[in-house]
């Protein structure tokens, strides 16, 4: 582990934490947990689990990342150096700037626009088509059904697929999210998601079946 590339990592991890101590007083003791997909309040607790939210998105996420690597069994992801390193850092900065406006709008007790939700998560999936087609077989990261991690050419071809619609569908959402209003962007987005993580799998399968035969 280089310990130079975890500095700016560790400090991503603990922007939510440090924001979190420096409005603390100012929070009531209880607070919105939970909105639905058009922004609406469905669930209130304590103020103190604003720190196990916290702690599960960017410290946890942090964790896992740092500790797959190591515990990879084909030691496939060790492989991808710095392209894993990016893709790490990727998923603790979005996880921790997700923590920070979860804090926020808890402070708010609203959400006043849920569209930049979508808009993120829609970058996150554009940026993530990218990553997909380089990441290599493994049990952790990815597609991972029976079928891509029995077989190395079905895990290429339904990644190199999945990042093609990944990005196209993270794009969608961006669109929707700038164009539309609140009820349709939680419809739409989803229901995109939905056909996100359901196409590479039946994706997977059907190569399966090519291949038996």
């Amino acid at each position: 582990m280089n310990i130079k590339k975890e500095i700016p990592l560790l400090i991503v991890v603990l922007i939510p934490f440090v924001y979190l101590a420096y409005i603390w007083s100012s929070l009531p003791d209880t607070v919105p947990l939970h909105w639905n997909y058009i922004g609406e309040i469905d669930d209130w607790g304590n103020k103190s689990s604003l720190i196990f939210i916290t702690f599960l998105l960017s410290g946890l996420t942090y964790i896992l990342f740092t500790v797959i690597p190591f515990i990879d069994p084909k030691k496939r992801i060790q492989t991808m150096g710095n392209k894993y390193h990016n893709l790490k850092f990727l998923m603790v900065l979005f996880m921790s700037a997700l923590a920070v406006f979860i804090i926020y709008s808890a402070k708010e007790q609203s959400i006043t626009n849920p569209s930049f939700i979508y808009l993120a998560i829609g970058l996150l999936f554009m940026l993530l088509g990218n990553y997909m087609k380089i990441i290599k077989a493994n049990y952790f990261i990815g597609i991972r059904t029976p079928w891509t991690l029995e077989y190395e050419s079905i895990w290429k071809s339904t990644h190199k697929l999945a990042s093609k619609i990944w990005f196209v569908g993270g794009l969608a959402i961006v669109i929707s999210s700038l164009t539309t209003n609140k009820d349709f962007n939680g419809i739409f987005f989803i229901s995109v998601i939905t056909l996100l993580a359901i196409i590479p799998v039946v994706y997977s399968y059907m190569e399966y079946r090519k291949l038996k035969k």
